[in-house]
């Protein structure tokens, strides 16, 4: 049997002894750093675990003598610059790693900033995309002579923020206090985590069930720490919001000996997703988010369905990887599990495709990266497939409203009926009015009916409703923002603002 499991010599040049607290924390060890805020230089001060972070120390004592404003006034403006902290969410991918930088204080919703992100870096030439409070400052640059790895592309990308010197709240990496990575497969993890070196060595032995996801997140999570000593990383799981599904619904029928030794079950993706998506709609149907009951659908290059039960995931399409469930850009989603054995000879050995640091099986890379409509078509972008009258193409856009469609039935049944509106979210089921009216008009035997006026309108709403007036169930698009709820999560999260 082939090890999938993630090399731990990675980690060797951490040096935990020095850099890592009694706690299990990162804090840079008895370095030296500078102390900044946003307004210049200042002196050098030892930096032990415990003590006040350098971004959040003035870089030089400011007297009332310097400034005319009221002593009261100064000492509020003090507190709040003190208590906002500067957070990235970050989301690594195999072709791209994205940026979005938010300002927050403790419980208070976060503000995002700035955006940035690489793209390409599987298919040159890299492109570098940044913007500052929604406006493009640079757009589709590319920098492939620059960029040839994720880490490059997170290093471009940090500079990038750095050198904006319009960006007054990072005037360098210091300002930064909360990294936030969005890690697919947490296992039983049900919330996010700081990363410690148990949460690490932890998500390393996840890697061999999420291989292709997984593996380039923890990259991200090396890289941060080498360039941001000063931060605390924190993980936010995809599968963590699926914690809540019953075990008739998580099970896999096979020997659960086996099962348990080796985590085999469904654990659910996209949850970061479902779970902005859950708070938006509540808010937006004015119901507490305990009492929703939704059909909820992340439909991009992955796709996955959820049924979600007085607020809670009940069920989901993906299982224990996100191979399960909808076909997609590259994936085939669920098939016979023995038809790989019948493509090809050698789907047991290791894909050519494999690094050091990430080890597939052929038969992982045949169905994650060489199926889906990609196989079918030629073309990853369902925009393509859904324009055109192609016999191929209709076959694959065909197949994918009848995969929707087998999950909308079942969680329908799961839901009783009780269904407050079926939601569609991701690239794909925000853009493609063509298979949203393809989805719905074949739930008119559910009460499900599309204002057809409305769907064909830009989604220009956070949340925006479709259902015709004599519509049973709500018919809505949210456009939903893992990014602002990574940096919401770490907002809630008590032990980072003690």
């Amino acid at each position: 049997m082939v090890s999938l499991a993630r090399p731990v010599e990675s980690l060797d040049r951490w040096d935990f002894g020095a850099g890592w607290g009694a706690d299990g924390r990162y804090s840079g060890g008895m370095r030296n750093h500078q102390q900044t805020t946003c307004h210049g230089r200042g002196q050098t001060a030892a930096r032990h675990p415990g003590a006040t972070p350098p971004h959040l120390t003035p870089r030089r004592q400011t007297t009332l003598n310097d400034i005319n404003v009221n002593p009261l006034t100064l000492l509020v403006s003090s507190i709040a610059i003190v208590a906002m902290k500067v957070i990235l969410a970050i989301n690594a991918g195999s072709s791209s790693v994205k940026i979005s930088v938010f300002t927050a204080d403790k419980d208070a919703l976060p503000r995002q900033i700035a955006d940035t992100q690489i793209s390409g870096l599987t298919a040159p030439p890299a492109q570098l995309t940044y913007s500052r409070l929604g406006e493009t400052l640079i757009k589709a640059k590319e920098v492939a002579g620059e960029v040839k790895s994720q880490d490059d592309a997170f290093d471009l990308l940090l500079k990038t923020l750095v050198d904006d010197d319009g960006l007054q709240e990072i005037s360098s990496k210091a300002d930064i206090a909360i990294a936030c990575h969005r890690i697919v497969h947490g296992g039983d993890y049900d919330r996010s985590q700081i990363i410690t070196q148990d949460t690490y060595h932890h998500l390393e032995e996840l890697s061999d069930l999420a291989p292709l996801h997984n593996g380039v997140a923890l990259g991200i999570v090396d890289t941060c720490i080498r360039l941001l000593p000063d931060a605390v990383n924190v993980a936010c799981f995809d599968s963590q919001f699926h914690t809540t599904l019953p075990p008739h619904i998580y099970t896999y029928p096979i020997n659960p000996k086996i099962a348990k030794s080796n985590r085999l079950r469904k654990y659910g993706f996209h949850g970061i997703s479902y779970a902005f998506i859950s708070r938006s709609v509540a808010e937006f149907l004015n119901k507490d988010v305990g009492s929703l009951n939704i059909i909820a659908l992340h439909l991009g290059s992955g796709a996955s369905a959820c049924a979600i039960k007085d607020g809670k995931s009940w069920d989901t399409s993906m299982g224990l990887t996100p191979l399960a469930g909808l076909p997609g850009a590259t994936r085939s989603g669920s098939v016979d599990p023995s038809l790989v054995f019948h493509y090809a000879s050698d789907v047991g050995k290791l894909s050519p495709a494999s690094t050091k640091h990430l080890h597939i099986s052929v038969a992982e890379e045949i169905l994650n990266k060489q199926s889906g409509w990609k196989a079918m078509t030629g073309t990853t972008n369902f925009g393509v497939v859904a324009a055109s009258d192609d016999p191929a193409c209709r076959l694959a856009f065909d197949i994918f409203v009848d995969r929707v469609l087998g999950f909308i039935g079942s969680y329908y049944v799961t839901l009783g009926g009780g269904v407050d509106a079926l939601v569609f979210a991701g690239g794909i089921g925000e853009r493609s009015d063509k298979l949203r009216a393809a989805v719905v008009d074949r739930l008119a035997c559910l009460g499900f009916t599309l204002d057809k006026a409305r769907n064909a309108e830009p989604i220009t709403n956070l949340v925006q409703d479709l259902a015709a007036k004599d519509s049973k169930h709500g018919i809505l698009v949210c456009q939903t923002d893992e990014q602002f709820e990574m940096a919401r999560l770490c907002a809630e999260k008590e032990d980072l603002w003690e």
